[in-house]
């Protein structure tokens, strides 16, 4: 009877212990000063939904803008605003500095990441102007700008340069998306109808993984922009590149997730998923979650952009046969037609 009431006793003071260390942890994590933030996608869903956050915080944001600020626009913050309204809108708020350049030139990237503590890497591939065309990567030249791969990949080389040539910056957050299932219909479509935006989007990850100077947060969240995002205790994360089932998220949800995680320095140099599970079985916030993170552990594969390839063509071949057969369809019927009325 002793025994099994001193290892409840235990029990209890072990749990006491490890909420009392978590509670530590989270304290000393959210005392950590972040003086100024880079943030590159600034004028996307989630760029402005962070630079809005930081604002509202009181840390000032250094912004990478592509083209001038726009003085005769009317500025707007609202969901179907133009880049160059939304650029106007953040440009007027305090504490916001914007910097003219692209991810894709490293001088620009060197110029807004001198400075800062942190480089919030928000951006990603424009969607391909036309339906047809990344169905023939031969049309595609992968050295334009926009392309995925000077994007997501070239583009995380220049904010890897720049922050080793910092002397004050020293973490990247960088947004990604579930890249390791080159096979699954997400990642097929993405790659064959984004010039492989998802299968560069990884090798970019793979970039800062690689880097042992310097500490990163990847986060890889659910889908964004879908109407009727559940509310409540529904907040998950999975650390390590962990699988969590893929669900709608919120922009700005996100948005406060990158910028968190800055303050809990157990956050660096880990792959975060990021997800919507039902109401009671996640959080309200984000906190609790990020006290428990780890430092990724597990070999990720070095590279996997000839698995991508393969799906994506595979993909595309299929798509093709399935017109093929549409149109030989189509053809067979129209002549039964014409027969027809020929008689």
């Amino acid at each position: 009877f002793h025994t099994k009431r001193n290892m409840r006793k235990s029990l209890s003071f072990a749990r006491i212990l490890t909420a009392t260390a978590l509670i530590l942890q989270g304290s000393l994590a959210m005392s950590t000063a972040v003086k100024k933030v880079a943030v590159i996608g600034t004028t996307g869903r989630l760029g402005r939904q962070a630079v809005l956050q930081l604002n509202e915080n009181n840390v000032p944001a250094r912004c990478l803008l592509r083209h001038e600020v726009d003085k005769s626009v009317k500025p707007s913050i609202d969901k179907d605003a133009s880049s160059a309204e939304v650029a106007a809108y953040l440009a007027s708020l305090p504490n916001v500095e914007m910097i003219k350049g692209d991810v894709t030139d490293e001088a620009s990237v060197m110029e807004l990441v001198d400075g800062c503590d942190a480089v919030l890497a928000l951006h990603g591939a424009p969607r391909p102007s036309s339906f047809w065309k990344p169905l023939f990567p031969f049309l595609n030249d992968d050295s334009d700008t926009s392309h995925p791969r000077m994007v997501n990949y070239e583009g995380v080389k220049n904010i890897i340069n720049a922050v080793r040539s910092s002397k004050n910056c020293k973490r990247i957050v960088r947004v990604t998306g579930k890249g390791e299932e080159p096979w699954s219909i997400f990642s097929i479509l993405i790659n064959m109808l984004g010039n492989m935006a998802k299968a560069w989007n990884y090798e970019g990850e793979e970039l800062l993984r690689q880097c042992t100077d310097l500490d990163y947060t990847i986060v890889r969240p659910g889908v964004m922009g879908t109407p009727n995002v559940a509310e409540g205790a529904v907040l998950a994360l999975k650390d390590n590149g962990g699988d969590l089932k893929v669900s709608p998220v919120k922009h700005e949800t996100i948005a406060s997730l990158c910028i968190e995680c800055l303050y809990y320095p157990n956050a660096a140099r880990s792959t975060l998923i990021a997800m919507n599970v039902p109401d009671g079985e996640g959080e309200k916030t984000y906190a609790p979650l990020l006290a428990k993170v780890s430092p990724d552990s597990r070999e990720f594969p070095a590279s996997m952009l000839e698995g991508h390839r393969t799906a994506a063509r595979t993909g595309a071949a299929v798509l093709f046969a399935f017109f093929a057969v549409g149109a030989s369809v189509f053809v067979s019927i129209v002549q039964s037609v014409l027969a027809l009325f020929s008689k």
